[in-house]
């Protein structure tokens, strides 16, 4: 009996699995390893624009400095390790989602194909676009963090925990971002309309604005406010489209 063309029915064993998912893995760390490479020649490019929000604000926290500092010498080639990491793995994301989608599309059925590439590119877009946005509204917050001894106290910016700082802000940003795909997910999946969203919108308006108090790092104003208002604007959005993708 003919099959439909372009359809192969074949059970993969679970040693056939292993293997597929061990190429994956390998193909995956040796993008991982050249995009780590590629970052570690481009280092001082890379943390010249990681320390442009620092270098911004300060003049008005510290007049002795320019930027950051380090103090203990090791740190002088772990800082750099640590940044062509970080930005390796991004350069390699394309790669890694790319290998992760040959592993599990044979087993999606085709409705399920059709809706996960748009969900994957709209994820990747939305972290990135919330990653762009930590880095342009960090000063707001790192500037009153600083200042806020009204020149009491000096501040002294070390060059780990400034990073360390950046990358969970921007990680907190990446993540958060990722609230519309949640919601039409969860639309798809029955567990929620946008009729139902609507009527709760006050109660979910203050879960988000509390959500946002809590995950942002730092004790300044400026940063949860950041954060929570395109979530809300991200909100609607998604109640918008929900109710056009369940209409369909």
């Amino acid at each position: 009996m003919k099959r439909a063309s372009g359809e192969v029915d074949r059970r993969m064993t679970l040693v056939e699995h292993l293997e597929e998912l061990r190429r994956v893995l390998i193909i995956s760390m040796l993008a991982w390893l050249a995009g780590t490479i590629v970052a570690f020649v481009f280092n001082g490019w890379l943390l010249n624009i990681l320390l442009h929000p620092l270098k911004d604000i300060l003049p008005r926290a510290n007049h002795l400095l320019q930027t950051a500092i380090f103090t203990s010498p090791t740190e002088g080639l772990t800082v750099p390790i640590k940044v062509a990491t970080i930005a390796g793995f991004i350069l390699a994301l394309p790669v890694v989602v790319w290998q992760i989608w040959t592993f599990v599309k044979p087993g999606l059925r085709p409705a399920e194909r059709r809706f996960a590439g748009p969900f994957i590119a709209s994820s990747l877009v939305l972290f990135a676009a919330g990653a762009a946005f930590a880095y342009f509204v960090m000063p707001l917050g790192l500037n009153f963090l600083a200042t806020f001894l009204n020149g009491n106290a000096v501040y002294f910016p070390d060059i780990n925990e400034y990073l360390s700082f950046l990358i969970l802000l921007i990680v907190v940003f990446g993540v958060t971002f990722e609230l519309p795909i949640a919601i039409i997910l969860l639309g798809l999946l029955g567990l929620t309309t946008s009729q139902f969203l609507r009527s709760h919108r006050r109660v979910i308006w203050v879960g988000i604005i509390f959500v946002a108090l809590i995950v942002t790092p730092g004790a300044d104003p400026f940063t949860p406010m950041a954060l929570a208002i395109p979530l809300l604007v991200l909100f609607e959005v998604s109640v918008l489209i929900l109710g056009k993708v369940l209409r369909r």
